[in-house]
């Protein structure tokens, strides 16, 4: 597929998440949340990697304020000169202010390095997915850099308008092994 295909599904998507009201998006995100929560792989892992939601995506600021009390918590510094993301370890939210693209991001002086190796769990975020766990995600590749030099589990949130038959790939993205939506888990390894 060339990203022209690609391009056209992010913006169906996008145009689809944008128009969701925040009472839906809050409401759907908690059950995201609660599911997520409930994994035993979650429950297990010290150090997890959060995605900072942003313009309509599956809401982590509730999982990552919580996450606070019994976890590791890293989250992602986007370095736009290479389009590589830092990992950096989060302990307060506090710490956190409007970064690239919008995003929040831990200020500059709060950045602590954390090796890909360190973390026990990702959570993925993405424009839209299927159910083998391929991945559109906004189309820089920042993910799909740090995602193939791990082996821990992958997951990714999304909201269930967000799982379509096929997504358009290429030989360098690297699908996720899980998607949590409001309504179901997915075992994306099972349907490969």
């Amino acid at each position: 597929m060339n990203n022209y295909s690609k391009e056209i599904v992010r913006k169906k998507i996008k145009d689809i998440r944008s128009n969701q009201t925040l009472f839906d998006n809050r409401k759907m995100s908690s059950k995201i949340k609660e599911k997520l929560f409930s994994l035993l792989d979650f429950k297990s892992a010290e150090t997890v990697l959060f995605y900072i939601s942003y313009e309509g995506e599956v809401y982590t600021h509730d999982m990552i304020r919580e996450s606070f009390y019994n976890k590791n918590v890293i989250v992602p510094v986007s370095n736009q000169k290479d389009l590589t993301l830092v990992l950096s370890r989060l302990k307060t939210w506090e710490e956190l202010s409007i970064g690239s693209y919008r995003i929040l991001e831990p200020k500059k002086e709060k950045i602590r390095n954390t090796n890909i190796e360190d973390i026990d769990l990702l959570i993925i975020p993405g424009v839209a997915f299927n159910e083998k766990g391929d991945r559109l995600g906004h189309g820089k590749g920042y993910y799909d850099k740090i995602l193939n030099k791990t082996k821990s589990l992958k997951i990714g949130l999304a909201f269930e308008f967000q799982i379509l038959e096929k997504i358009p790939t290429e030989s360098h993205d690297v699908p996720v092994d899980m998607i949590i939506t409001e309504s179901r888990i997915i075992d994306c390894v099972k349907n490969r």
